[in-house]
C-alpha cells in the first residue's frame, strides 16, 4: 500500500490507483465532468486539478497516479480559482435553447458545478445558439450541440461500452464538434440507438427524443428487462402512473450502464391499449362445448362460443394443462410443438426444455431468439 495525504488526511492507496480513484475510496470529492468511472480517462476538462506539495502546475487527478509520501489539496484557493475559470469558460459556448429537457437539472453535471463554485454566466441576450437544436433524425436520440463542452463521454462510451465508434470529434480549434461518423446522420454513422451516448452524456447535449417534454418523473422503480433472458435492470422513471424515460441503473450487477435499443427505448407497450393483462380462453372450452364449425373469420362474431372470455390464471392453465395431455394421449406427443420466448429467463427456458422432452415426450422445441 501507498501512504499519501490527501486535504491534511493520512489515506492508503493501491499502486496504480490515481489521486481521483484514491480519494473516491475515502470519501473525498472531486468534482469531474469528462470523467466516468466506466471509461479510460482523458484529463481534458481540467476540473479535478489538485494541488501537491512540491509539484509544480495542477495535474489533474483523474491521470495522476498516487506516490508514496505525496501531500494532495483538493479544494486550495488557487484550485477552486482554477475550477472556477474553467466553468466560466465552457458557459460561454453552452446554451439552453429553451425546448424543454428531459435531464434532471439536478443530474446536468456541468450547472451543478457551476453553482457549486459560483462560476458566472455569459449575459442571455447577447448569445445566440450556434448549432441547430434536435438536428439528427434518429428516432431515439435527441441532439443538441448548443450543450456540448466536449467532455468526449459520448466518444468514449460508444466506442468502449457499445463498441460501434459512432461518435468522434471533427473541426479544428474554435470549430470543433462532436459529429457522428464523418459528419453525417447517427444511423448513416452505423448507430444502433442503444442509447449510451445519451446515458453518459453529463449535460443533456444528447437526450430521449421520446421523453422530450414530459417533465420529471414522480418516482424511480427499478426492474428487470423483459426482452431477453440476460437479465439487464434499470430504471423505469414513473410520472402520473405512466414510464416517461428509461435511465440506466450504476448499480445494477449484470449490464451497470449498458441497455440495447428495446430495454432503454421500447417501454411503451406496457400501456398500450391492446395489451393484455389476463388470460383469455375461447368460451366453448370454457364451457366444455364441442368445438363449433369452422367459419369464416369475419362471421366468427356470429357463433358465441368462438368468443374469448378472461379468466383467471388458475382456470387458464388447467384448460392448457387438460388439452395438451389429451392432445399426448390421443395422437402422441410428436403431434405437438413447443415455442419458448426469447422474454423468459434462461432458467424458464430450461424448465420448458425439461417440459417439453420428458412430459410432453416430443423434441419438437424452439426458441424465438431472433434479436
Amino acid at each position: 500500500m501507498i501512504n499519501l495525504q490527501i486535504n491534511n488526511q493520512p489515506i492508503q492507496a493501491r499502486p496504480g490507483q490515481t489521486i481521483l480513484q484514491a480519494a473516491a475510496e475515502n470519501g473525498i470529492t472531486i468534482p469531474t465532468l469528462c470523467y466516468h468511472k466506466d471509461l479510460s480517462p482523458v484529463g481534458s476538462c481540467r476540473m479535478c486539478v489538485v494541488e501537491v506539495e512540491k509539484w509544480r502546475g495542477q495535474p489533474a487527478a483523474c491521470t495522476t497516479e498516487v506516490a508514496e509520501g505525496m501531500s494532495v489539496h483538493t479544494e486550495s484557493p488557487a484550485v477552486v480559482q482554477t475550477r472556477r475559470t474553467v466553468l466560466e469558460l465552457l458557459l460561454q459556448n453552452y446554451f439552453e435553447s429553451g425546448a424543454a429537457s428531459t435531464l434532471d437539472p439536478q443530474r446536468n453535471e456541468l450547472l451543478h458545478w457551476a453553482a457549486e463554485y459560483g462560476a458566472r454566466f455569459p449575459l442571455a441576450d447577447s448569445r445566440q445558439p450556434r448549432y441547430a437544436v434536435d438536428s439528427d433524425p434518429n428516432p431515439f436520440v435527441r441532439v443538441d450541440l448548443n450543450k456540448c463542452i466536449l467532455c468526449t463521454r459520448c466518444v468514449r462510451a460508444c466506442g468502449e461500452v457499445q463498441g460501434r465508434f459512432v461518435w468522434g470529434v471533427g473541426y479544428r480549434g474554435a470549430e470543433a464538434k462532436i459529429i457522428a461518423g464523418t459528419d453525417t446522420t447517427m444511423l448513416e454513422a452505423r448507430c444502433e440507438s442503444c442509447g449510451a451516448c445519451v446515458a453518459y452524456c453529463p449535460t443533456g447535449a444528447l437526450d430521449n427524443k421520446m421523453s422530450t417534454g414530459l417533465g420529471q418523473p414522480d418516482k424511480l422503480v427499478t426492474t428487470t428487462c423483459t426482452y431477453c433472458g440476460v437479465g439487464c435492470q434499470f430504471d423505469l422513471n414513473v410520472k402520473d402512473g405512466k414510464i416517461i424515460r428509461v435511465t440506466s441503473n450504476p448499480n445494477a450487477p449484470v449490464n451497470g450502464m449498458h441497455l440495447c435499443v428495446k430495454g432503454r427505448y421500447g417501454y411503451d407497450f406496457v400501456h398500450h391499449p391492446d395489451r393484455l393483462t389476463d388470460p383469455q380462453v375461447r368460451r366453448y372450452l370454457l364451457e366444455k362445448q364441442p368445438k363449433p364449425t369452422p367459419i369464416e373469420p369475419e362471421h366468427s362474431r356470429l357463433n358465441p362460443l368462438w368468443d374469448w372470455v378472461t379468466v383467471d390464471w388458475e382456470t387458464a392453465i388447467e384448460i392448457t394443462a387438460h388439452k395438451l395431455a389429451k392432445t399426448r394421449d390421443s395422437w402422441g406427443g410428436d403431434s405437438i410443438g413447443v415455442l419458448t420466448s426469447a422474454k423468459c429467463l434462461n432458467e424458464e427456458n430450461y424448465l420448458m426444455n425439461k417440459f417439453t422432452r420428458q412430459v410432453l415426450g416430443t423434441n419438437n422445441l424452439d426458441h424465438c431468439a431472433r434479436l
